[in-house]
């Protein structure tokens, strides 16, 4: 496949999502100012929050986010592989305001679509006109025997930024030299499928400075991962034989856990770590689930020209709740979807056309500091579906010199430290 070149795919990137014919003027000419809520400030919600505005600053914009400051998974793997500190990937929503964005810090409980109404943990609620959610993953807790939410509390999934980043990365450094990692990652659908890779390269890069002689262990219960062909040439480079990797094939797949034991049991055998990250499987956050937004699969549907739900109208779902294959669930792909919706949004409410999509997608990983691989792509809209183009985006080449690899490690921190600021600078 033919990779893009670095500057048409930045102004792909730019352009991205906004693909819309935006109606001039702000806000509605007589009553009442237009209401749209988004529910979760992350990469989804935040930047439909914040383009809402941008689009339009006569709309009302309500983001609510029970977090006082959003931690990124992006980025994530480098602070448990010791390389930055949670301060590197923690944002404030001072941002947001400054664009004129009401912050209710509160969880969402409930969603009345027929009132078109929110409902707070503390009390009341909030109307809309339009609503946005984005609520991220949820856990599909007791989906593996001996799994669940407490369990995560010792044995990390650290899939979710925060206290279990922080939890997995204490763990490590307080393993012994010579000690074993365990990493499980989760079934398909999942968010970030290029993560577990990238979690167990810079694992294995922490290991190679100050425990030589450690070992880590993957069990993984699919039979192939993302960028597979690249993360294995950059393991064979960098870190020898220190990690075993085990696919469905090759009884990877665990069935049950005993946390107290510090064990995972497959169907032939279990395997003790010293320290073990368990990614259980996942499907659509909490609220998804209470509002009635996912069907049976655990994802919810939705219109991918307007990403308005299936199940409910006037509620349109963005980010790695929802079902937008081929798009992956990630960071960028949420962000993207985010700045789309909000020019529909932005749109509908003055009963004009949603205009049509389209969509770009990037995801750069980290084999080491200075080794970086990347995957992109760019998406159109036809009908009534996302459709991949033709002839666009690609994957780092195989075989690239250190140069190269090194120049793509700097591409994934400009990346982040570009995108943190557009969504919440």
């Amino acid at each position: 496949m033919k990779k893009i070149d670095r500057r048409t795919f930045t102004k792909l990137a730019g352009a991205a999502g906004v693909a819309f014919s935006l109606p001039a003027g702000a806000g509605v000419a007589l009553g009442k100012s237009p209401r749209v809520v988004v529910i979760g400030g992350g990469f989804g919600g935040a930047t439909a929050a914040k383009y809402l505005r941008r689009f339009d600053a006569g709309i009302d914009v309500t983001l609510i986010e029970p977090s006082k400051a959003f931690v990124t998974c992006p980025f994530s793997n480098t602070v448990i592989g010791g390389l930055n500190t949670m301060a590197r990937i923690t944002h404030s929503y001072d941002g947001l305001r400054a664009h004129g964005v009401t912050i209710v810090h509160d969880r969402a409980t409930g969603i009345d679509a027929a009132k078109k109404s929110v409902s707070l943990a503390n009390g009341g609620d909030v109307g809309y006109d339009r609503l946005i959610v984005s609520p991220g993953i949820g856990f599909r807790w007791g989906a593996i025997e001996g799994y669940d939410a407490a369990t995560s509390q010792t044995m990390a999934h650290a899939w979710q930024a925060g206290p279990q980043t922080v939890l997995l990365q204490q763990q490590l450094a307080a393993m012994p030299d010579g000690g074993v990692f365990i990493i499980s990652p989760p079934v398909n659908p999942f968010r970030c499928p290029p993560g577990p890779g990238e979690r167990i390269s810079l694992v294995a890069n922490y290991f190679k400075q100050h425990k030589p002689r450690a070992k880590i262990l993957v069990l993984d219960p699919k039979e192939k991962f993302s960028k597979q062909g690249l993360f294995k040439e950059g393991w064979a480079a960098l870190y020898g034989d220190m990690i075993e990797y085990r696919n469905a094939s090759n009884d990877g797949t665990v069935v049950r856990v005993d946390a107290a034991n510090m064990t995972l049991h497959t169907d032939f055998e279990q395997h003790k770590g010293d320290v073990i990250n368990f990614i259980p499987p996942q499907q659509a956050g909490e609220i998804a689930q209470l509002a009635g937004l996912a069907n049976d699969s655990g994802w919810c549907p939705v219109d991918q020209q307007t990403f308005e739900s299936s199940m409910h109208p006037n509620i349109h779902v963005i980010g790695d709740a929802s079902i937008a294959s081929p798009m992956p669930k990630s960071g960028f792909s949420a962000s993207n979807q985010a700045k789309a919706v909000a020019a529909a949004v932005a749109n509908l409410l003055k009963g004009e056309a949603p205009g049509t999509p389209k969509f770009v997608n990037t995801c750069y990983s980290l084999v080491a500091p200075d080794y970086g691989i990347s995957v992109a792509m760019v998406y159109d809209f036809a009908d009534g579906k996302i459709v991949k183009v033709k002839g666009s985006g690609g994957l780092s080449p195989s075989g690239a010199s250190a140069e190269f690899h090194k120049k793509e490690a700097n591409f994934a921190r400009g990346w982040y430290d570009s995108i943190a600021q557009d969504i919440w600078g």
